[in-house]
Order: structure tokens, then C-alpha cells, then sequence
């Protein structure tokens, strides 16, 4: 499975591909053409780009400029020059550069607040219908959360904003997120059931 930082680093890619009004191509072919790009040049980003975060935003305070492109492949520079997206190797260093740096802006950006991330739909079932936001790490857990190492203070106060949820320790712990909560067999059941109940009609 590929990391957060990985996908954030190909969308980084394919966004500079749509910076150029003549890079015409399907949502597939692009994800794939990205894809590639990136497998070829994330090999040349150091261990510390690859797994920053916020937090440690400090080891990066240079930012994208401080990571040597001398080891690009020369495979990336040929594709982007057969596709017209570059010239020779030092306009595909460039293109590369922006991809970074984008990607460094990203993955060292400040958390949301939690509390503007409102939805219309129901995060599990998305439907419709009255919706209260849920803490998924409950705050009556955060001092053990950080005392324990489960997460990283920032993402204390993260929402879903959900019809319904379970709480605890045990979702502060393993539960944190709303695909971890649709990796539960009994919220699995429950988003097939609420998806097909539609709000506000009387039955019987």
C-alpha cells in the first residue's frame, strides 16, 4: 500500500501535467502516466522528505530546494521529453523541482480545523439527514492518547460528521478515521442498511 506522503507527492506530479494547457489526456491515462513519473523520481527523495509531516516540519525548514536532483532518472527525463512536457534534463529537473515543492508545501501544511470540515452527506451512510459532528478520538481520551503515543497532538480534535457512531477508548485507539471505521464489519452492515432508509418518511 503506498504511503499518504507517496500519493500526495503523484498528485504533485500530475498536477504540474495539468499546469500545461496542451497536456490533453483521460483521468486514467493520467493517473497512470503520473503513477509512473513518480515511481521513477521518488527514489531521489530522502527518507526525511518521504515520511515529514507537520510536526516535523522542522527537519525540512529548507524546504524542496535543498534535494539533489543529480541522481534523476533518466528515464523520467525521457518520458517527459517524448510527451513535450520538458526540453532536455535540466527542464525536467525543473518540472521535478515545482513537483516538490508542492509536495513539501502539502505534507507540512497545518492540520484543518476539524470543525469546518462539515459535510452534507452522512460520512458512512451518506445520506442526507441531520448530522452532529463526532469527535473521532474522544477528549475524554486525549491526555491517554498523547501519553501513549497513539497520535500526534494535531490530530486530537479531528471530526466526522456522522447520524451515528460508536465511542471509546478503543475508537480513539484504532477507530480514528472514517475509513477505519468503514474497515468494521459492523459499520460495513450498518452504511448498507442506513443508505437505503430514506430520512423523513414515515413507514407503517
Amino acid at each position: 500500500m503506498e504511503s499518504s506522503q507517496y500519493s500526495i507527492f503523484k498528485d504533485s506530479i500530475a498536477s504540474q501535467l495539468f499546469k500545461d494547457p496542451e497536456f490533453k489526456t483521460a483521468a486514467d491515462e493520467l493517473d497512470e502516466f503520473a503513477s509512473y513519473l513518480a515511481a521513477e523520481a521518488w527514489t531521489i527523495v530522502p527518507e526525511r522528505y518521504r515520511s515529514v509531516t507537520f510536526e516535523e516540519r522542522s527537519s525540512v525548514e529548507d524546504g524542496a530546494q535543498s534535494i539533489s536532483l543529480d541522481a534523476i532518472s533518466p528515464s523520467f527525463v525521457d518520458t517527459l521529453v517524448s510527451y513535450g512536457q520538458a526540453q532536455d534534463t535540466d527542464d525536467a529537473a525543473r518540472f521535478l523541482r515545482k513537483a516538490l515543492e508542492s509536495y513539501v508545501e502539502q505534507v507540512t501544511a497545518p492540520p484543518p480545523v476539524w470543525s469546518s470540515t462539515r459535510t452534507k452527506e452522512c460520512e458512512i451512510c451518506e445520506r442526507e439527514v441531520p448530522l452532529t459532528y463526532h469527535h473521532l478520538i474522544p477528549k475524554s481520551t486525549h491526555a491517554k492518547v498523547l501519553k501513549k503515543g497513539w497520535h500526534p497532538e494535531s490530530m486530537l480534535n479531528k471530526v466526522a460528521w456522522l447520524c451515528s457512531v460508536a465511542r471509546g477508548e478503543e475508537l480513539a485507539q484504532h477507530y480514528h478515521t472514517v475509513d477505519l471505521l468503514l474497515a468494521r464489519e459492523d459499520i460495513r452492515r450498518w452504511q448498507k442498511y442506513a443508505s437505503k432508509q430514506r430520512f423523513g418518511v414515515k413507514r407503517g
